[in-house]
């Protein structure tokens, strides 16, 4: 009994390593155009409207692909790890289509809206498979997938800075020669014990989602984490620039892409703490106590503006590491309050929605930099993380709170 249960742990690791690996590669694909922007604007004449549809199209293109994922029913519907698989290969060979034979905004954003409905069969399908593996344990094992995605999203960012800059395609070639291994690597691993079977289509199935008051306030908490998230992933690497030159200090395109990873890729680490952290002490305490500190950081970005780099790179990663910190403990919690059957559309339709928030308030800061400047940019972000709060203390104190972190809240 004891070497039967030493195996399904092995397992459980081997599982979790490798869907993680897949996450992390495959999620190179998000902001690949984004950080080749710069040279793709300058090779090709895009104005700054054009430049920004370049990470938005993907945002969009994740909503759409969601929304039908949703409505098809296909996270429960199809195994997670074929979904997960093709979908790789495809946003990998939109990226390279990018790369080899585009040379104007309208198709490179076409691309890029496909390869976003491409990664919709990334991230919720390769949540489902963890949480078929993890009942105990299960905020910390999407905390590391989370951890993956944010780690892979920073990615684009670190092959521009070592060697990328001025070779946009370097960092788009590279970007889907990753996300195909990581297609490959997913289709090594087995379904888990507490995997649901296939379940049958059932259109009615998101009707019940949206009825349950335990999921929506789940859901509440990650659409005001949402709100603050990709805006912010999306504009520091414009913020930083701004906020050196304002301190008089002389940076390079290489230094700037280098904070940048930092500043997302930190959040990694961030993902995972807080993973174990709500495993011991709750999801609702976990996640309100991280929505605190990055909202509180969306306004204390305007007093570290313009400082030195001593003050503005801890300010930065310390920031990096709390906004994405709660962000697996929102897909914890909607995978312990759904329907068992149905728990692969209830990701699906949270991350389908929260997504789309994500398209207002990309294209919000602009305008208010355009107003205010970079130094108070953000904090127009502050009221997401405000009400993510307030949704997920209301979710603690009702009777639903008991099926979360194992009774923990």
């Amino acid at each position: 009994m004891e070497s039967s249960h030493q195996s399904v742990a092995s397992r459980r690791r081997r599982a979790l390593v490798v869907v993680a690996a897949a996450e992390l590669l495959a999620m190179s694909l998000w902001f690949s155009a984004t950080a080749a922007a710069p040279e793709l604007a300058a090779e090709w004449g895009l104005t700054a409207t054009e430049t920004a549809w370049l990470t938005i199209a993907v945002q969009l293109g994740f909503v759409a692909g969601a929304f039908l994922s949703s409505a098809l029913t296909l996270s429960d519907v199809i195994r997670p790890r074929y979904l997960f698989a093709a979908s790789a290969a495809a946003g990998a060979g939109f990226t390279a289509l990018i790369a080899g034979f585009v040379n104007a905004a309208t198709p490179a954003i076409a691309l890029r809206f496909l390869t976003g409905m491409a990664l919709a069969g990334v991230y919720p399908p390769g949540m489902k498979i963890l949480a078929g593996w993890f009942e105990e344990g299960r905020g910390f094992a999407i905390g590391v997938l989370v951890g993956s995605l944010t780690v892979g999203s920073a990615l684009p960012h670190l092959l521009r800075g070592l060697g990328g800059v001025g070779q946009p395609r370097v960092v788009l070639y590279g970007a889907a020669a990753l996300a195909a291994v990581g297609g490959l690597l997913v289709l090594f691993v087995e379904p888990g014990p507490h995997q649901a079977p296939a379940a049958p289509f059932d259109p009615s199935a998101i009707g019940r989602i949206l009825r349950d008051r335990g999921t929506m306030l789940a859901n509440g908490g990650y659409f005001g984490h949402m709100w603050e998230l990709y805006a912010v992933w999306t504009w520091i690497p414009a913020y930083l620039a701004a906020s050196l030159a304002a301190g008089g200090i002389e940076a390079s395109s290489e230094l700037a892409s280098m904070l940048t990873f930092g500043t997302i890729a930190i959040g990694g680490l961030g993902a995972v703490a807080a993973g174990i952290a709500a495993d011991r002490a709750g999801r609702t305490a976990i996640t309100s106590a991280s929505m605190v500190v990055s909202g509180v950081a969306c306004i204390a970005a305007g007093f570290a503006f313009g400082s030195s780099l001593v003050v503005v790179v801890p300010f930065v990663l310390i920031w990096g590491f709390a906004i994405v910190a709660d962000s697996a403990q929102f897909s914890a919690a909607v995978s312990e309050l759904a329907e068992e059957s149905y728990v692969g559309t209830a990701l699906t339709l949270q991350t389908a929605i929260g997504f789309l928030l994500t398209t207002i308030s990309i294209q919000l800061i602009p305008f208010v930099a355009e107003m205010v400047g970079w130094q108070w940019a953000f904090t127009a972000l502050t009221i997401g993380p405000a009400l993510g709060t307030l949704a997920m203390l209301r979710l603690r104190g009702l009777p639903e709170a008991g099926r979360l972190a194992g009774g923990r809240g």
